[in-house]
C-alpha cells in the first residue's frame, strides 16, 4: 500500500458523497446561491474540478504548474473566481463530467507518487498524503456550502479526523498569516469524534486547551460557522486567540461567512 493510499480512499469517498448529492438535482438548480457570496453551486464544483485540474498538473507536469502559478501572479486575487466563473459557462451535466474524470485521475495519480517526493503547489511543495488531505478538506467544506444551499444535512464521518488533523497542524500558519507570532508551546487539542471516540493531539499537561466536537472543530478551521454557533472550547490566552483566527486553507485570512 502505497502512503498515500488511505488519504485517498477518504478523498474518494467525500467526494462520490458530494457526487451524488448534486447528481440528480434539476440543471436549474445548479443556479442556487451558495453561503460563499456571489458563488452557485455551479461555482463549488467548478473550483473543486479546476482546484483538481490544477493539482494533476503538479504531479504530471512541474513545468506546466510552474507556467500557471507565474500566469496567475497579475490576478492573483481574482484568479480563483475568475476560473470558477469561466467553468459555469459549461452546462451542469458536462461540468460534473469533467469533475469525475480529472478527479479520478488525480486520486490515481496521487496513489503513485513516490514516497519522499514533494509536490508542487500555491504554498510549500507538499507530498502526497498532504495533498489529498487538502483536497479532502476542500471538498467537504465546499460540499457543505452545497448542503446548506439545498437546506439538507450531510452526516458527519469519520472522514474528518483528517481534516481536523490539518486544521491542528495549520494553527502556526493561521497565526503567521494575520501577521502574529505563533506561540512557542505546544497546545493540546482534545475533540470527540462523531462516533464518540477521542481524538487527542498534542501534550497531555499542556497549558493551552483546545476541546468540544470534531465536526464543529472542522467548521471552524474551515470558516463554515460562526465562532458563537460551535461547540469549541479554548482555555489560555493563547488558545483562545488560535480558535478566533484558524484555518486549515491557504491564503490570506479568510472572512469566514
Amino acid at each position: 500500500m502505497a502512503s498515500a493510499d488511505p488519504m485517498v480512499d477518504d478523498l474518494h469517498a467525500e467526494s462520490e458523497a458530494l457526487d451524488a448529492l448534486v447528481a440528480e438535482i434539476p440543471a436549474q438548480r445548479w443556479a442556487l446561491p451558495t453561503p460563499a457570496p456571489g458563488w452557485t453551486i455551479a461555482h463549488q464544483i467548478g473550483h473543486l474540478l479546476w482546484t483538481d485540474r490544477v493539482a494533476l498538473t503538479s504531479i504530471t507536469n512541474e513545468a506546466e504548474f510552474g507556467e500557471l502559478v507565474a500566469a496567475a501572479q497579475p490576478t492573483i486575487d481574482t484568479f480563483v473566481d475568475d476560473a470558477a466563473d469561466e467553468l459555469t459557462e459549461l452546462q451542469p451535466a458536462q461540468l460534473l463530467a469533467d469533475w469525475r474524470r480529472t478527479r479520478n485521475k488525480l486520486h490515481a495519480e496521487l496513489r503513485a507518487v513516490p514516497d519522499g517526493r514533494k509536490l508542487l503547489w500555491f504554498g510549500p511543495p507538499m507530498s502526497a498524503p498532504s495533498m489529498a488531505t487538502a483536497r479532502l478538506m476542500e471538498t467537504w467544506a465546499h460540499g457543505l456550502d452545497i448542503a446548506d444551499a439545498l437546506g439538507v444535512t450531510v452526516p458527519a464521518s469519520s472522514r474528518i479526523k483528517s481534516i481536523a488533523h490539518l486544521g491542528v497542524r495549520t494553527r502556526d500558519f493561521a497565526f503567521n498569516v494575520h501577521g502574529l507570532t505563533p506561540p512557542a508551546e505546544p497546545f493540546r487539542v482534545e475533540l470527540t469524534a462523531p462516533g464518540g471516540d477521542l481524538w487527542t493531539w498534542g501534550p497531555e499537561d499542556a497549558a493551552q486547551r483546545v476541546s468540544g466536537s470534531a465536526l464543529d472543530f472542522c467548521y471552524l478551521v474551515t470558516q463554515r460557522r460562526s465562532r458563537a454557533q460551535l461547540d469549541v472550547v479554548a482555555h489560555g490566552a493563547d488558545a483562545q486567540q488560535w480558535v478566533e483566527i484558524a484555518q486549515a486553507f491557504a491564503g490570506p485570512p479568510g472572512s469566514g461567512r
